[in-house]
Order: structure tokens, then C-alpha cells, then sequence
């Protein structure tokens, strides 16, 4: 896949979001600037005090291949890029690290295989993190801005998300799905860590682990 973005991407699906949205709207801006260029050419060319009077054409076949043509294979190449972003989206890759988000009004809660619970996610820098979801109430929405990704979290159903990070920070996390009156408050953070910082605060289980997490800048 061709590439656009030239930042300093959060994570891999940042990159293939963003490639496609340029990649669209470039095609978007061209086709504005084709109609409204042939607009004013046919404006200044069939103004009526230069006597062209306008005749309809019949049975064209070149004509129709073109008006058919083009725009038929402009729409394949966007579904065929965005296709492939999908697939980096939603195919689970090797050996990902999984954890467990609930959603309830109007919080998120986090549980690892080590039996760890917390209220802020916490992920390696590598391997891929694979993301159970599940809502204890009404329907919510996984959303990290500066991944490009937003999962449902419908109740009754799991769903999962992949995150691909690209570099450590700390990134936030809302619920893009209005749920009620505090939906609004309903953010929390994403800590993406070195493998090493990572192995160190999972393997920590005590109950003040995330406190000393976040106390020694993790």
C-alpha cells in the first residue's frame, strides 16, 4: 500500500488511516477543481452574446465508457486501499498480548491474565495488543484519537480492537457512543510502555502496583 503520511505516527493503523483519508480526499479535490473548472469554461463559452447555441449528444459510445469508466475505477481504488487499512484494523496478528475492557456508565475497567485490574490500560510497545470488549450495561465505544481506531462495546456481545503502537506516550481513550448523563466524563488513558517497563509493572501484583506505576512516571 502506498504511503502519504509523513508524521511521526501513535501507532501502525495512525499511518494507514490517515494514507487513506488522503488519499480520498486528494480524489475529492481533484474532481472539485475538474467540475468547477469545466463549469466556468462552458459559462464563458456558451454565453448567449457569442450565439453558440448547445446540442445534446446522442449515442456516444466513448462518452459513456468514460463517464461510466473512470469514476467506476476511482471508487475500486478507494474500496481497495480502504480494504487494505480494514485488514490491518481487524486481522489479529501473531502472539498479541490480550486484556480484557469492560465498559459500564461511566467508566472502563481493564483485567489481565495475571489477575491485575485497573481503570487505566496499560500495553507493551510490542507485541500487538489484542482487545477483549465487553459492556455490563448499555452500548459504549472504544475510541483512542491518536490510533485512528474506535471499537463498539455492545452489551451483551464482545467485540475486540487491536492496538499497534508505534511509540511509548500516553494517549486518551473515550467512549464515542452517548450512554447516558456522564458520558461526556468518560475518558481514561492508554500507557503504551517499553517491553522492559511493561514485564516490570505487570509482573507487580500487589494492590498498589498501578499507584506505583504512575508514581514512577510509567
Amino acid at each position: 500500500m502506498f504511503l502519504l503520511f509523513t508524521g511521526d505516527p501513535a501507532s501502525r493503523t495512525t499511518e494507514v488511516v490517515d494514507n487513506v483519508m488522503i488519499y480520498i480526499v486528494a480524489i475529492s479535490v481533484l474532481l472539485l477543481i475538474g467540475v468547477t473548472v469545466t463549469m466556468v469554461y462552458f459559462v464563458f463559452k456558451y454565453h448567449r452574446n457569442k450565439g453558440h447555441k448547445p446540442v445534446d449528444i446522442h449515442g456516444n459510445v466513448w462518452l459513456e465508457i468514460l463517464w461510466i469508466g473512470i469514476p467506476t475505477i476511482l471508487v475500486m481504488t478507494m474500496f481497495y486501499y480502504g480494504y487494505m487499512g480494514f485488514r490491518v484494523i481487524r486481522d489479529i496478528p501473531d502472539n498479541v498480548f490480550e486484556v480484557n475492557a469492560t465498559a459500564r456508565m461511566w467508566n472502563w475497567q481493564f483485567n489481565y491474565d495475571n489477575g491485575k485490574i485497573t481503570d487505566t490500560l496499560y500495553i507493551p510497545l510490542d507485541p500487538p495488543t489484542l482487545l477483549h470488549l465487553s459492556s455490563v450495561d448499555v452500548n459504549h465505544s472504544f475510541y483512542v484519537p491518536a490510533f485512528r481506531v474506535k471499537e463498539d462495546v455492545i452489551a451483551g456481545r464482545e467485540n475486540y480492537l487491536i492496538l499497534q503502537p508505534a511509540k511509548t506516550g500516553d494517549y486518551d481513550v473515550a467512549c464515542a457512543e452517548y450512554c447516558g448523563l456522564n458520558h461526556s466524563m468518560m475518558y481514561t488513558k492508554v500507557k503504551v510502555l517499553t517491553p522492559e517497563k511493561f514485564n516490570l509493572w505487570y509482573s507487580d501484583t500487589s494492590s498498589v502496583s498501578a499507584a506505583k506505576a504512575t508514581k514512577a512516571g510509567l
